[in-house]
């Protein structure tokens, strides 16, 4: 049997990336990391597109006028900060997950050799430097749909069976895709990521139902923003002073498999936050549901992927 380890120290980088600046953002994520591996932590968040950074100017009604000169010129920016799976910056994550003996789950902004699109994506890399998982945001949410295209089939939904845990994750809010959720469930995940840009009350409610439903532990892994994150040169900089008291704010919290939290949501700083699990607690909640067992009646439903 695999998976023979049950008590794991886990963790969520809530810290703001370096933003459109992907060199520095890489850099901070390996010193990260490495505070991870030097605390014991076995599992480690990012939050949403932390590499190299959550756009929030999607919400702002300047970046959303139709051909503006601005909006492209960031777009420009944002796309050249972009990471390709194969490239340079993945494989220094890597070698920073090996070096520390840390599992590593990240929201990055992926981009592919033949197109200018970008991919909401989170992807696992063991604790040996290989990638194990890559999953692209189904469904970009309402302005990010300026900024992201949809997931692709095929490139979603594979849960990662770790030496400690079977580890999977969605990004913001295809919590509310049900379906999305089943796919997982079915999969029998111990330790779900559940990636956000920040963690507002209905964030906390999306993740700790997860937890309940999906008797697992969750990670609502958040970012952690301030202006200071922008370059200097941002082009909605107005904008953004405008628009600061509404930037990510952290709420990353670690939530156990009946709902309630382990680590309370935590807001206003960056920090490195870790927590022992115990994973016989999921057997223990499965007693009163399982939705992929006893609770899951497939006489009556059934449920695949395309």
């Amino acid at each position: 049997m695999k998976n023979t380890i049950k008590v794991v120290k886990v963790g969520i980088a809530q810290f703001s990336p370096v933003i459109l600046n992907r060199s520095e953002s890489v850099d901070k994520a390996c010193a990260i990391i490495a505070q991870a591996g030097q605390e014991g932590v076995k599992l480690l968040a990012f939050p949403e597109s932390w590499l190299c950074g959550y756009p929030v100017w999607v919400d702002w009604s300047a970046f959303a006028e139709f051909d503006s000169p601005k909006a492209k010129k960031l777009y420009a920016k944002f796309y050249e900060a972009c990471i390709e799976i194969n490239g340079s910056e993945v494989k220094q994550i890597s070698e920073a997950c090996k070096k520390s003996g840390v599992c590593v789950a990240m929201g990055i902004n992926e981009i592919e050799k033949n197109s200018r699109s970008i991919y909401n994506s989170l992807i696992i890399i063991d604790e040996r430097g290989e990638l194990q998982a890559r999953h692209q945001k189904l469904v970009p949410t309402h302005g990010e749909r300026l900024i992201w295209a949809p997931g692709k089939k095929g490139n979603n939904f594979k849960i990662y069976n770790s030496e400690f845990a079977r580890i999977g994750g969605l990004i913001c809010w295809e919590h509310w895709m049900p379906l999305a959720r089943q796919a997982l469930h079915k999969q029998r995940e111990d330790i779900h990521i559940a990636a956000w840009p920040s963690g507002k009350e209905m964030h906390q409610i999306a993740s700790r139902h997860y937890a309940f439903e999906g008797r697992c532990f969750t990670l609502s892994s958040c970012s952690h923003m301030t202006p200071d994150s922008f370059p200097n040169d941002f082009e909605f900089a107005a904008e953004l002073l405008l628009q600061k008291d509404r930037l990510p704010n952290g709420g990353s919290a670690v939530i156990g498999p009946d709902g309630s939290y382990i680590t309370a949501p935590l807001f206003d700083c960056e920090k490195l936050i870790t927590a022992d699990i115990d994973l016989n607690r999921i057997c223990e909640e499965s007693l009163t549901l399982d939705v992929c067992g006893h609770s899951s009646r497939p006489d009556i439903f059934e449920f695949r992927i395309l």
